[in-house]
């Protein structure tokens, strides 16, 4: 009877895995996602009109090129609900419906998300998708949408390991395969779990704000908000969770919005590579200057983000504001990332063992942001690093 029982335990485990292997979602997001946002930029002030521009300039600009190929619209396209429940998107801004907004952002090769919420309510108060779970699928589907953002704003006793399961099982029935964002800030955790509910990806802190620093108290006390480096900090100790199709996710770029200066924004668009994020823009794409391009369309920097090993980065060294950051690459190299947060030009150096190398091996080091080798190198590599800035290298044996 005990092995009967055995047995039958192993059927049910394999059947399991063949029916996950088998979800529509179960090949998604096998590198991080690449794509654009409308929140950090424009918040509510959504439209078919700028939404479309966007998507067009998305492409003009080099970025599709570039590897982005979502669109996605966050919170405020929504507005109530009709008489059989169903989500309404806003008529005066979206006249023509999300179906047709979909079918534009298809024909340019690119990919459509939208944006809800496990709650009753979203973030901007307009209707969540609590209660309305399966009903949501069925219309995101039928709009050709490829990418839900799902946020965690005004839910009460809602377990949220229990409410992503659903929302994922929700978006799978549809049959259509549907990246899930997962946006609960690493309250509950994510990173023990979104793998397991069938999340593409899990937020592991609040909302990134544009700047450099770490957090600060907001205006009537509460904490916090979280500068770049805030959220950085937030990464350590997560990196064994991510792999391909289940991604931790810091939150979206702040690249080109104004708050930070070139050399803090190229730091933080290394920093979001080495750690395996999605590369999710949010800056105007339909107004960039060549830095901010340039920055966004690394080609040599997005790949290491991209690289199929799907290793997630790790900080290997620390003294005071002087670190290293370093990621394994699928060809056995490294990219690191020397950072310097403080006020003074410093000099970073990063040794073999810290990247898990012997001392004797000879290396070969190439700067990604200056595309250019450096030579070959013996037992470490060093580099002089402007006062927050970061610099950025593959070693390859």
């Amino acid at each position: 009877m005990k092995t009967m029982l055995t047995i039958l335990g192993v059927v049910l485990w394999f059947t399991g895995l063949v029916a996950q292997d088998n979800r529509p979602s179960s090949h998604l997001a096998l590198t991080p996602s690449m794509g654009w946002n409308s929140w950090n930029k424009f918040a509510c002030n959504v439209s078919e009109e700028m939404i479309r521009s966007m998507a067009d300039a998305m492409v003009k600009s080099g970025m599709k090129d570039a590897g982005y190929e979502y669109v996605n619209i966050d919170d405020c396209w929504q507005v109530s609900r009709d008489a059989e429940g169903n989500i309404v998107a806003d008529p005066q801004r979206f006249p023509h419906g999300m179906k047709a907004l979909g079918d534009y952002i298809h024909s340019l090769g690119l990919k459509f998300g939208v944006y809800s919420d496990a709650g009753s309510k979203t973030c901007a108060g307009r209707p969540g998708g609590l209660g309305h779970e399966y009903q949501d699928a069925i219309l995101y589907a039928a709009w050709g949408v490829d990418y839900l953002k799902y946020d965690w704003c005004n839910t009460t006793t809602e377990d949220a390991r229990a409410s992503y399961a659903n929302i994922r099982a929700a978006l799978d029935a549809t049959g259509r395969p549907i990246v899930l964002s997962i946006c609960e800030w690493g309250t509950a955790k994510p990173w023990l779990w979104g793998k397991e509910v069938g999340g593409n990806s899990w937020r592991t802190t609040g909302d990134i704000n544009d700047r450099w620093g770490g957090s600060q108290k907001w205006p009537d006390g509460s904490c916090c908000s979280n500068g770049m480096l805030a959220i950085l900090d937030q990464q350590v100790g997560l990196a064994s969770y991510a792999g391909p199709g289940h991604w931790t996710d810091p939150d979206m770029l702040e690249v080109g919005n104004g708050g930070m200066t070139d050399a803090e924004y190229r730091a933080h668009f290394s920093l979001w590579a080495i750690l395996t994020a999605p590369l999710i823009a949010g800056n105007d794409v339909r107004d960039m200057r060549p830095e901010i391009h340039d920055i966004l369309t690394n080609k040599e920097v997005i790949a290491v983000d991209q690289d199929p090993l799907g290793r997630e980065g790790e900080r290997v060294w620390k003294n005071g504001d002087l670190e290293a950051w370093a990621k394994q690459i699928k060809d056995g190299s490294r990219a690191v990332v020397l950072l310097n947060r403080g006020s003074a030009e410093e000099e970073i150096a990063v040794t073999w063992q810290d990247l898990g190398y012997p001392d004797h091996l000879s290396a070969s080091v190439r700067d990604l942001w200056q595309h250019r080798e450096m030579g070959k190198f013996t037992g470490k590599f060093s580099a002089r690093v402007a006062s927050h800035s970061g610099a950025m290298v593959t070693v390859k044996p």
